[in-house]
């Protein structure tokens, strides 16, 4: 069941179009999250190593969740390109959430090893989220396929 709204818009599904909304919704609130109530919270997940204020990365990373979010709803032809730089993002930020887990440091409720520890597991999840939601993968192998 794929239908493209408008010609030139890559063809989606339900599934998938609902999915990247709700991928852009949780982007858009992490950023907001970073700028405002959620700011010392993130800043847990600045690893100590990096040469650059932690609240810096923390207001530079919800800015660019923001335009992430937006970007995936607003960007219909660009799409699947919008996907690939979503999970980039995700792949980028990894090295936060490991730094949490090593350093043991508490944020969003994750307490515990076993907590810090499910949640890196979740990471590629949301590189998935992103590339399928958005059909940048089916983009990527079709283009391949056309080589």
């Amino acid at each position: 069941m794929a239908s493209s709204a408008r010609p030139g818009a890559p063809a989606t599904s339900v599934a998938r179009t609902l999915a990247r909304v709700a991928l852009a919704l949780v982007l858009l609130g992490a950023g907001i999250g970073h700028l405002t109530v959620a700011r010392q919270e993130f800043t847990a997940q600045v690893p100590p190593w990096l040469p650059v204020p932690a609240d810096a990365v923390v207001l530079i990373s919800g800015v660019v969740e923001i335009v992430l979010g937006v970007a995936l709803l607003a960007l219909r032809r660009h799409r699947a390109a919008a996907g690939w730089v979503v999970a980039a993002f995700f792949v980028a930020v990894l090295p936060g959430n490991v730094s949490q887990y090593l350093t043991r440091t508490d944020a969003f409720g994750l307490d515990t090893d076993r907590a810090r520890a499910v949640r890196l597991l979740f990471q590629p999840l949301l590189v998935v989220w992103a590339l399928w939601s958005t059909g940048a993968w089916r983009a990527w192998r079709r283009a391949r396929r056309e080589r």
